[in-house]
């Protein structure tokens, strides 16, 4: 980074202006910037048309419902993407005013965060073919040709417009903000064009770099899960035994002096609690929580046949709620061998063959004695460390790959953060 760079952000760090930079209500950017606007003299807002997913099919016209948009991650809507979109089979009569057409942008007007409220893409439609704002979405028709078209999938990606955004939002567990909020909203951007194309053009190298990242992991993953479960599969001399005489139950519980971490297990794998919710969730009186150790196994006796089953490899001890269970894996067999043996799809049907429906559609309470019973199919200790060692090196490519994501995402936050408050200019 140029040294005048560093010296730029060490001031704005310890609140005084730069030179050539000025200082306005939601933050500090270069003089020449235009900072006097509101989305309300940018665009012209306009509703969409309110269809459940009910009502959508295959056949009639894209439709951007906002479950599409607050889920993805994606800047704007490329023609790949407005051809999987689902589709409204309605008759246009050519005076509709839910059409969004290119360089539009389409807002959320109600999210489950505070984050989302912010959330907004680009419409890359050049052909102007019919595209349908749909339920929960206001777009915004550019007045005049202030912004560049690649820039506006930025223009809500600034901290200083987030937070205009989360102090807008009304709501109490559902946040939103509306056709007469989203016009209060300031923005700041340089008023040459070639500027904004330029911003664009490095946010959008780097957008690309996380996409294909995204697919290589993707690749990888089944890859490597297909190759995983074909180790595992019994071979001729493989013995059968009893999951009872592979894994012994633990009880230990935390005390009033305890202070453990708080765990939460769920089918995508074992988090902190903080981390993972962005807050605690479980009571702050934690006396009878179960103590998880590095090694052991976790999991949800009613969630189990959805594949709710850990094992802890990433953390030396934490606690986690009292209706978990959790066992530790009898000497004389590999950990990894029997932690990975039980998250194979055969054994999540061996789990939904040990478990009673319950009154909820997705929960099923185990039967332990049942559980117990399940047959494993095991070879020998040597030939168990010998795949095992196999597993380990197939994870740890995958953990690097997933490093190289979190690098460019960090490095894309770090860009967007300088670029569009002018601290580095292009």
């Amino acid at each position: 980074m140029k040294l005048e760079i560093k010296q730029r952000i060490i001031q704005l760090n310890n609140g005084e202006i730069p030179d050539g930079y000025k200082k306005t209500e939601f933050g500090v950017f270069p003089c020449d910037w235009e900072t006097d606007k509101s989305f309300g003299d940018l665009f012209d807002f306009y509703g969409g048309l309110s269809k459940s997913r009910d009502e959508l099919g295959d056949e009639g016209y894209a439709y951007l419902h906002y479950g599409d948009l607050h889920r993805g991650s994606f800047n704007k809507v490329s023609f790949e993407q407005y051809n999987q979109l689902p589709k409204c089979d309605i008759t246009l009569k050519g005076k509709e005013t839910y059409l969004m057409e290119d360089g539009d942008v389409a807002f959320l007007d109600a999210s489950e965060d505070l984050e989302g409220t912010s959330r907004a893409v680009l419409i890359d439609n050049p052909d102007n073919e019919p595209f349908i704002a749909g339920l929960h979405i206001i777009y915004g028709k550019s007045k005049d040709d202030s912004l560049e078209k690649w820039y506006k999938q930025y223009i809500t990606s600034s901290e200083c417009v987030k937070k205009q955004f989360q102090r807008l939002a009304a709501g109490f567990k559902v946040y939103g903000v509306n056709r007469d909020t989203l016009p209060q909203i300031h923005t700041a951007y340089p008023p040459s064009s070639q500027e904004q194309s330029r911003i664009s053009e490095i946010l959008m190298k780097w957008d690309k770099a996380i996409e294909l990242q995204e697919k290589v992991i993707g690749k990888q993953a089944s890859l490597f899960e297909y190759y995983i479960q074909s180790l595992l599969l019994p071979k001729t001399g493989w013995n059968r035994i009893s999951l009872g005489r592979v894994i012994a139950e633990k009880d230990n519980k935390t005390t009033e002096n305890d202070q453990y971490q708080v765990l939460s297990s769920t089918k995508k794998g074992l988090f902190a609690q903080k981390e993972y919710f962005d807050k605690q969730v479980a009571s702050e009186n934690n006396v009878g929580y179960k103590i998880l150790h590095k090694g052991n196994i976790v999991l949800s006796p009613q969630n189990l046949w959805l594949g709710n089953i850990n094992y802890n490899d990433s953390f030396e001890i934490g606690m986690v709620s009292p209706s978990y269970k959790i066992f530790e894996i009898n000497k004389g067999f590999d950990e990894l061998f029997v932690s990975t043996l039980m998250k194979t799809p055969r054994m999540l049907h061996q789990y939904v063959l040990a478990s009673e429906q319950g009154a909820s559609v997705v929960r099923r309470n185990l039967n332990m004695e049942l559980f117990f019973d399940i047959p494993l199919f095991l070879p020998s200790i040597q030939e168990q460390n010998k795949i095992s060692e196999t597993i380990r090196q197939l994870y740890s490519i995958q953990k690097m790959q997933n490093r190289k994501l979190d690098l460019l995402k960090q490095q894309r936050k770090v860009l967007q953060q300088y670029l569009l408050n002018g601290i580095v200019r292009v």
